[in-house]
C-alpha cells in the first residue's frame, strides 16, 4: 500500500499492456473489487471519467450517443457500462474511425453474463477483457507480483509474518479493498449492505427473481454447503423450489462473480470418479457473513473453519492467475471410494496437487490424497503441497511439502 492508501494490484502491468495493444479494454469483476480505483490510479491523469450508473447520464447517453461522445470524447473511462450497452455500437464506430489509437476506451462492468454477450457482438477484436477480483493475500500484504510456490521465486523472497488470529481476522473480513484499507469499518454492516445492494441491483437486472426472501435463503443455504459436492436436487428440495430455479439463481451468482464452480478433474483412469461440481464463494468475508460468523476465533474453531480456509487457498490461486490476465485451470479430484485432493492446478501438461488442512501441525497422513493421485496419474503430477494455517514448512512425505498459507 502506498502513502495515499492505494493498494497495488497484480493486474496493473497486464492492464497497461492491454491498453497499449487494444483500442478498448473491458475490466469486469464483482462490485467493490476496486475496478474504478485501479483505472483512476493508472489513467486518471489522461482519461476523462463518466459513470453509467447515474440515471440522468445514462438516459442522456442512450438518447443521443453521438452527442454524448461529443461532450465526453475519448480517452475516457466509462464505469458500469452494463447499464448502457446501447453505447457499444457507437464505441465501435469511433474505434473503427481511429483504428491506430490504443487504450482510448476503458470500460468497467460488474456483470459477466449479459455484458460479455454484448461486448462480443459489438467489440470483437477491438477490446481486451480482463477481470479484477477482490484483493489476494499477495496484494493486501504488498507483494502483488509474488510467484506461486511451484514457480521460480527470488532468493530473497520471504513469507509475511501473520499471527493465527491475524490470519482468521483477515479471512472473516474478506478481500474487498474498502475493508482491507479501512480496518475500523463495521464489518457486519458493510457485508450486510453489500449483499443487500447486490440483491437489489444485480439479481433483478440479470434475471427476474420474484421472491428476494427465497433468494436470500438460497444464498445462506449455498454458503452452508460451500466446498461440498453440489447436489442441486437436494438444495432445491430443502428450499422448496424447483431445480431449474436453483440452477438459474446459481447462474446469477456466477455471472456476478459471487461464486466459483469448481469441477472435478477427469483423466483416463479405470477408477470411477465423482461427476458433481463444488461451489465456493469468491470472498471469505461474504461467506463468513452469510453463515453468521463475525468473530475470528469462532470461525477458526467452528464447523465452517475448514470450508472457509479451503476457500481462501483456492481463491488465492485463482486470483493470482486471473490478475495475470490468465484463465485459471483449477479442479478437484475425488474417487467414488472417497480418495480426494482438494485442489488440482493444471500447469501446462502437468498437475500441481494442493491439500488443505486446518491443523497447523502437519502429519504424513495429511498427504494421503496426493499420494493416491500421484500413484494413479504417475509422472504428470508434480510435487504437491499440504497448505495449513501455521508457520511450519517441511516435507511430510516424499514429493509433498507442508506449506503455510502465508507462503502460498
Amino acid at each position: 500500500m502506498d502513502t495515499s492508501g492505494y493498494i497495488r494490484r497484480s493486474l496493473e502491468p497486464v492492464l497497461l499492456k492491454a491498453t497499449s495493444e487494444f483500442p478498448a479494454v473491458l475490466l469486469t469483476g464483482p462490485r467493490q473489487s476496486g475496478k474504478t480505483t485501479l483505472l483512476k490510479h493508472l489513467f486518471g491523469g489522461s482519461h476523462r471519467y463518466v459513470t453509467m450508473e447515474l440515471p440522468d447520464v445514462r438516459e442522456a447517453a442512450i438518447a443521443d450517443p453521438r452527442g454524448f461522445f461529443s461532450l465526453h470524447p475519448p480517452p475516457i473511462i466509462m464505469d458500469e457500462v452494463q447499464y448502457a450497452p446501447e453505447l457499444l455500437p457507437y464505441i465501435k464506430e469511433r474505434i473503427d474511425a481511429h483504428r491506430s489509437i490504443r487504450g482510448h476506451f476503458l470500460l468497467t462492468g460488474s456483470q459477466n453474463l449479459l455484458l460479455m454477450e454484448r461486448v462480443t457482438e459489438s467489440l470483437a477484436g477491438r477490446a481486451a477483457t480482463l477481470r479484477l477480483l477482490p484483493l489476494s493475500t499477495r496484494e493486501s500484504t504488498g507483494r502483488p507480483s509474488r510467484p506461486l510456490p511451484w514457480e521460480e521465486r527470488p532468493v530473497e523472497d520471504e513469507a509475511s509474518e501473520v499471527s493465527p488470529f491475524g490470519l482468521w481476522q483477515s479471512l472473516v473480513r474478506g478481500g474487498y479493498p474498502e475493508l482491507v484499507a479501512q480496518p475500523d469499518r463495521d464489518l457486519s454492516l458493510w457485508h450486510a449492505s453489500y449483499v443487500q445492494t447486490y440483491l437489489e441491483r444485480d439479481v433483478r437486472s440479470l434475471r427476474q427473481v420474484g421472491d428476494l426472501t427465497s433468494f436470500q435463503s438460497f444464498l445462506r443455504a449455498l454458503a452452508a454447503r460451500n466446498g461440498q459436492l453440489l447436489k442441486l436436487s437436494e438444495l432445491a428440495r430443502d428450499l422448496g423450489v424447483a431445480v431449474n430455479t436453483v440452477k438459474a439463481w446459481l447462474s446469477v451468482l456466477e455471472a456476478s462473480y459471487q461464486v466459483l464452480v469448481l469441477r472435478p478433474y477427469y483423466a483416463n483412469m479405470n477408477k470411477r470418479l465423482v461427476r458433481s461440481p463444488k461451489v465456493y464463494f469468491t470472498d471469505t468475508g461474504t461467506l463468513s457473513h452469510l453463515v453468521g460468523l463475525r468473530d475470528p476465533s469462532h470461525a477458526a474453531a467452528g464447523p465452517m473453519g475448514g470450508p472457509i480456509f479451503e476457500t481462501a487457498v483456492l481463491m488465492e490461486v485463482v486470483k493470482t492467475f486471473v490478475h495475470r490476465g490468465q484463465e485459471p485451470r483449477v479442479y478437484f479430484w475425488r474417487t467414488s471410494a472417497g480418495e480426494e485432493v482438494d485442489i488440482v492446478v493444471e500447469v501446462g501438461q502437468t498437475l500441481v496437487p494442493l491439500e488443505v488442512k486446518l491443523s497447523a501441525t502437519p502429519r504424513p497422513s495429511m498427504a494421503a490424497g496426493i499420494v493416491k493421485l500421484r500413484t494413479a496419474l504417475g509422472g504428470s503430477v508434480l510435487p504437491g503441497y499440504v497448505v495449513h494455517p501455521g508457520d511450519v514448512r517441511l516435507p511430510v512425505v516424499p514429493e509433498v511439502t507442508a506449506l503455510p498459507f502465508v507462503d502460498l
